[in-house]
């Protein structure tokens, strides 16, 4: 096995854990907790069981980076930035860096804070305002992975 094919295969197994924990996150738990709590206590109830898969998710996220980057370098493929054909990696990039800003800067300087203060005031819409971000970021995510596996094996030239 050579390092390219580790590099690939270690960005994959990445990307399925940490787009499959968003997945199972805003299809599963949030309206899990939605049926299964009281308004009032949604938001703690969400944050014990998804705080679980928050640190997950910034190793996952972090791999899925680092091994995008060591491909892209080894492959000198850094031209492809350059050629709108590969617009896919584009939104490869845009999505990996929209999770990394909000899993390692949003959420700890004001998105933790201002959640908690939102769940206070109003609980029911707070709950749904995160259930319409993670279903907005699932869908980009998705469509973003389809693109990628299609542009990868040339289905998009």
């Amino acid at each position: 096995m050579d390092d390219l094919t580790l590099a690939r295969a270690i960005h994959v197994t990445a990307i399925v854990h940490w787009i499959g924990g968003v997945s199972f996150v805003t299809l599963v738990l949030l309206p899990g907790v939605r049926k299964l709590a009281a308004p009032e206590e949604r938001a703690v109830l969400f944050e014990q069981i998804e705080g679980a898969f928050s640190w997950q998710a910034k190793i996952s996220v972090t791999l899925a980076g680092l091994s995008g980057l060591y491909m892209t370098h080894r492959l000198a493929a850094w031209n492809r930035f350059l050629d709108p054909a590969f617009w896919w990696m584009h939104s490869m990039v845009a999505v990996w860096l929209i999770f990394t800003l909000v899993l390692f800067v949003f959420e700890p300087l004001f998105l933790h804070r201002w959640f908690a203060e939102q769940a206070r005031r109003r609980p029911a819409e707070a709950m749904k305002l995160v259930w319409r971000g993670h279903l907005v970021l699932l869908a980009l995510s998705l469509v973003t992975v389809m693109a990628s596996v299609l542009g990868a094996h040339g289905a998009l030239y």
